[in-house]
């Protein structure tokens, strides 16, 4: 009874301490943002932050706190200028430091990992953060799955993005993520044997889809699943056009005759609304709603980029 009320003793004047900082930094904060507009004093409230290492010892033993009470505000920022700050390098050293502070931040590592590669376009910065929680959590098959995925979509490396995914089929979760689902070694799999490939791009995309609730996450995911499959149906209508050429030495009229000879069960539908062109002249396929082919890898057809026409 002693010894913990002695402890106590020790400990209060440290939390009279720590809470009369982060008071005057919520007052200051306050000011801050009535002289200067608030969004851009929160900003830099977050670009002037001292390294992890340096703010933990200060913080005398409440780094979890600090860690919470930062990731509150930059979520504040993040919630004001989505998609509106081309530079993001003050969101990642904001995740750094919050995950210098508590280590076992896996939301951090996991949204904050989702936000730089798909919002911000900064798949440098997102894979170096989800290092470092994978460091921290190698136990968890997100973080490894996120990895995967950038290097898949964003970097054009599926092999590089296999072995991520075999890694997070070997891990055996963590806290509320639990398991790594059953698609998790099905698509490490796959990416081994057939990277390039449009029909298992889908299957990752689907796979990513059904992990996110951010709604303009999952709004990008969908377009990029309607765009991949707008290539898929293509390559598998040029293929029909090849094998009647090769069957009927001559190339078809329309592509009714590809569905009349067996070649495809039927004409897909064009995922736009549109529908899909053929050229007998030339053996041309196209979509009528886009007129530029993709590749699934190239970084620039990643996601949807302002000014961008589904």
């Amino acid at each position: 009874m002693i010894k913990e009320t002695f402890k106590s003793i020790v400990h209060f004047p440290a939390i009279i301490l720590c809470t009369g900082l982060f008071s005057c930094a919520i007052l200051a904060q306050h000011q801050l943002e009535q002289r200067d507009g608030g969004r851009a004093a929160k900003l830099e409230q977050l670009r002037l932050l001292p390294r992890g290492e340096v703010l933990k010892p200060a913080l005398l033993g409440y780094h979890q706190l600090g860690a919470d009470l930062l990731w509150l505000r930059m979520v504040q920022v993040l919630g004001d200028r989505v998609v509106r700050d081309q530079d993001y390098e003050w969101l990642y050293h904001a995740l750094d430091v919050i995950t210098t502070l508590d280590p076992q931040y896996l939301y951090a590592y996991d949204v904050g990992g989702t936000v730089l590669a798909e919002l911000a376009a900064r798949y440098d910065l997102s894979n170096q953060l989800l290092e470092k929680g994978v460091k921290s959590h190698p136990q968890s098959w997100r973080l490894p799955f996120l990895l995967g995925f950038n290097h898949f979509f964003h970097l054009g490396q599926p092999l590089e993005s296999a072995e991520y995914m075999a890694r997070a089929a070997k891990a055996p979760g963590w806290g509320h993520e639990g398991a790594p689902p059953s698609y998790v070694p099905r698509l490490a799999a796959r990416l081994y044997a057939q990277g390039k490939n449009p029909d298992v791009a889908i299957e990752f995309l689907e796979a990513m889809l059904a992990q996110t609730t951010e709604p303009l996450i999952r709004e990008r995911l969908q377009h990029r699943i309607r765009r991949v499959g707008l290539e898929r149906d293509l390559q598998m209508i040029e293929r029909a056009v090849q094998q009647y050429e090769e069957a009927m030495k001559r190339k078809p009229a329309a592509l009714v005759d590809l569905v009349a000879n067996g070649m495809l069960k039927s004409i897909p539908e064009e995922p736009y609304g549109g529908s899909y062109v053929f050229d007998p002249k030339t053996g041309e396929v196209s979509s009528s709603t886009h007129n530029e082919r993709m590749r699934v890898y190239r970084a620039s057809d990643s996601m949807v980029r302002k000014g961008d026409v589904e």
